[in-house]
C-alpha cells in the first residue's frame, strides 16, 4: 500500500477514535445525570460566569460527570443541592443572571449563590422547586419584586435575600410558609407592611434597613422568635401587645423607626443582651418592673420623660441621652459607674438638674460619662462624643419652661 494512503488511513482512525471517546464521555455524563437536570445545568452555566479572580466554574466540563462539578451535589441521577461560587471569605464571586432553567431541577433542596454581582430578577419558575428547603442568594444585586409564588414552596425553611436591591412588598404568601425558620430580607428597598407569619418554627426575622411602614399586628409574630430586627424602617404604632408571648427572644432591635407611646415594662425582662429602641418617638416615663439585667440598653433619641429609674444601675452600657428626663441622677448609677460596673453612661441632652458625685472623683478609664446640655453645670470633666456638641448646659429659659 502506498505510504501516503497508509498515513491517511491512520489519520482517519485517530479521528474516529477521538470522536468515539468524546461521544462516550458525553453519553456517560448524560447517562449518570437525568437529561433534564443535565441541560438545566448547562443553561445555568451559560447565564453565570466567574468574576475576575474566581475560578469556580473551572471544573464545569460537561464532557465529565456533572455530579463531580464544584457546588453540585446529586442523589443518584438527580441534582439535590446547588451551591454556586467559592464560599471562602473574600472570594470574588459570580456575575450574570439566575436563568429560568433553575426551575427544571425539580428535586433541588438547597440553592445558594455566594456574595458577588449576580443581577436581574428572581426567576418566576422557582415556584416549581417544591422540594426546596434552603434558598440563599444574599449580598448580590438581585432586583425586582419577591415572587409571590415563593409561597408555594411549602418545604422552605430558610429564605435569605438580604443585601440586594429588591423592591415592592413582602408577599403575604411568604408569611404562610409553614416550615419557615429563617427569613432574612434586610438591606433592600422593600415597602409596605410586615405580613403575619404562621410558622411556629420561625426563629429569625431580619427585615432591617428597608422602607417598611404601618403598625405591627400583635398576632403577626410567632412565639418561637429568637431574633427580631426591624431597625431602620418607618414602622409606627405602639408596642403594647406586639411583644406579648415572645419569651424566647434573645435579640431585639427596633431602632430608627416611628414607634410611639410608652415602652412596656415587659421589654426590660426579656432574656436579651442588647435592647435597641433608639431613634423612635417613645414618650412618657420609663418604669421597669424589676432590676434590669440586660447588658446594653439604648433608649436614646426619643421623647422619654420623668425621672431616671435606679433599676437601671445594673446595666453595663446605658444610653438615655437626647430625651426629656428630669430630676437627679440616681446615686446607684453613680456608685456603679465609679466602681467600673457601668462602662457607658450617656445622659446628655436631657433636663437633669443634678448628680451627687465628688468633683475630684476618678472615673475609671474603662468607663464613659457624659452629662452636658442638661439643667446643671457638670460637676466633673468627662469627655463626651463629638455629636453631643460643645454647649455644657441648657439655656436657663428652656429649663424654666420645662419645669413649668
Amino acid at each position: 500500500m502506498p505510504t501516503h494512503r497508509r498515513a491517511s488511513l491512520r489519520f482517519h482512525e485517530r479521528s474516529l477514535c477521538a470522536l468515539l471517546v468524546f461521544t462516550w464521555s458525553w453519553s456517560f455524563a448524560a447517562g449518570i445525570l437525568d437529561p433534564v437536570d443535565f441541560l438545566a445545568l448547562q443553561s445555568i452555566r451559560k447565564s453565570l460566569r466567574d468574576l475576575p479572580g474566581s475560578n469556580f466554574f473551572a471544573s464545569w466540563d460537561f464532557t465529565s460527570d456533572p455530579c463531580n462539578f464544584a457546588g453540585v451535589y446529586c442523589d443518584t441521577d438527580r441534582v439535590v443541592s446547588l451551591n454556586l461560587g467559592d464560599p471562602r471569605a473574600g472570594s470574588p464571586g459570580l456575575t450574570g443572571r439566575i436563568g429560568p432553567e433553575i426551575g427544571k431541577l425539580s428535586l433541588l433542596a438547597e440553592f445558594t449563590i455566594v456574595p458577588g454581582r449576580v443581577f436581574g430578577q428572581l426567576p418566576q419558575t422557582m415556584y416549581q422547586l417544591t422540594n426546596l428547603r434552603f434558598l440563599a442568594v444574599g449580598r448580590n444585586y438581585i432586583s425586582g419584586e419577591i415572587p409571590a409564588d415563593l409561597g408555594l414552596l411549602h418545604n422552605l425553611r430558610t429564605l435569605d435575600l438580604g443585601y440586594n436591591q429588591l423592591t415592592g412588598q413582602i408577599p403575604r404568601s411568604v408569611g404562610t410558609l409553614p416550615e419557615l425558620s429563617n427569613l432574612i430580607l434586610c438591606h433592600n428597598k422593600l415597602s409596605g407592611s410586615v405580613p403575619p407569619f404562621i410558622s411556629q418554627s420561625l426563629t429569625r426575622l431580619d427585615l432591617k434597613h428597608n422602607g417598611l411602614t404601618g403598625m405591627i399586628d400583635p398576632l403577626s409574630l410567632p412565639s418561637s422568635l429568637q431574633y427580631l430586627s426591624l431597625s431602620s424602617n418607618q414602622l409606627s404604632g405602639q408596642l403594647d401587645g406586639v411583644l406579648d408571648g415572645l419569651e424566647s427572644l434573645n435579640y431585639l432591635d427596633l431602632s430608627m423607626n416611628k414607634f410611639a407611646g410608652p415602652i412596656p415594662a415587659k421589654v426590660f425582662v426579656l432574656p436579651i443582651t442588647n435592647l435597641q429602641l433608639q431613634r423612635n418617638v417613645f414618650a412618657g416615663p420609663v418604669l421597669p418592673s424589676g432590676q434590669v439585667t440586660i447588658p446594653t440598653v439604648d433608649l436614646s433619641y426619643n421623647r422619654l420623660s420623668g425621672e431616671i429609674s435606679p433599676l437601671f444601675s445594673t446595666v453595663q452600657n446605658l444610653y438615655l441621652n437626647n430625651n426629656r428626663f428630669v430630676g437627679q441622677v440616681p446615686g446607684s448609677l453613680v456608685d456603679r459607674l465609679l466602681g467600673a460596673g457601668i462602662q457607658v453612661l450617656y445622659l446628655q441632652h436631657n433636663f437633669l438638674t443634678g448628680i451627687e458625685i465628688n468633683p475630684a472623683a476618678n472615673i475609671p478609664v474603662s468607663s464613659s460619662l457624659c452629662l452636658q446640655y442638661n439643667c446643671m453645670v457638670p460637676p466633673v470633666v468627662a469627655p463626651c462624643p463629638l455629636k453631643a456638641g460643645s454647649q455644657k448646659t441648657r439655656p436657663t429659659s428652656q429649663c424654666v419652661e420645662w419645669r413649668g
